[in-house]
């Protein structure tokens, strides 16, 4: 018997999430083993439960899908991942594509496309909605001559800085990001000063600015 591509689904919105997994389990090649509705609780399931692709929105609160790609690809560097979100821009899609992904999909994909993508992802290939892809190859080589200085200021960045940059950017104060990352109140105030000198950035509306660019967070949902 043929194995089954095993998926975990994660977006936080609830309905969408349901959505997903109904429609995924509706194929016989194909098993949910998990859902996560953020990034870090999508770190956890891979870790538990092993899938072979993690399907997974970019705007999630906390954690985004662009971080949790860099980190799950670190720590597993064969784990395939297909971004299904409703950004079609092309920053997006190259900090998607440099963060590891395998694929990139728009929301209003049809599902029969979804599952063509799961597949090829599943074979190893990489697979862009055909709505975006041409715009991908026209755009790469301007955006990536624009884009360079400020990569590697990014790339200058720890895993924990990128995580308190996006906290920092959706609002949340000192305390609340020490609760949340289990750090001190003083740890959290040196992330913020070693992240603003890496970026050479001033306050936190340039900050907000710069996470909203290199798709931290975004301004819809």
């Amino acid at each position: 018997m043929k194995k089954k591509i095993r998926i975990l689904v994660a977006d936080d919105h609830t309905i969408v999430r349901k959505g997903l997994c109904a429609l995924l389990d509706g194929h016989r090649e194909i098993e949910v083993v998990a859902e996560a509705e953020n990034g870090r609780e999508a770190i956890k399931k891979v870790e538990q439960v092993q899938p072979d692709i993690v399907l997974m929105d970019i705007t999630m609160p906390g954690l985004n899908g662009l971080e949790t790609t860099r980190q799950l690809k670190k720590r597993h560097p064969k784990i395939k991942i297909l971004i299904l979100t409703m950004h079609d821009n092309e920053e997006y899609i190259f900090e998607t594509l440099r963060a590891g992904a395998s694929g990139y999909l728009v929301k209003r994909t049809a599902p029969d496309e979804l599952i063509s993508a799961i597949h090829a992802v599943n074979r190893g290939e990489s697979f862009l909605s055909p709505s975006i892809s041409k715009r991908v190859i026209e755009g790469y080589i301007r955006f990536g001559q624009s884009e360079q200085e400020e990569d590697e200021a990014f790339e200058k960045l720890t895993d924990r800085e990128r995580e308190v940059l996006q906290l920092i950017a959706e609002g949340r104060v000192n305390r609340e990001i020490a609760e949340l990352l289990h750090i001190s109140i003083k740890t959290v105030e040196t992330h913020r000063s070693h992240i603003m000198e890496k970026l050479n950035i001033r306050n936190i509306a340039e900050l907000t600015q710069y996470a909203i660019r290199k798709g931290l967070i975004s301004l819809s949902d």
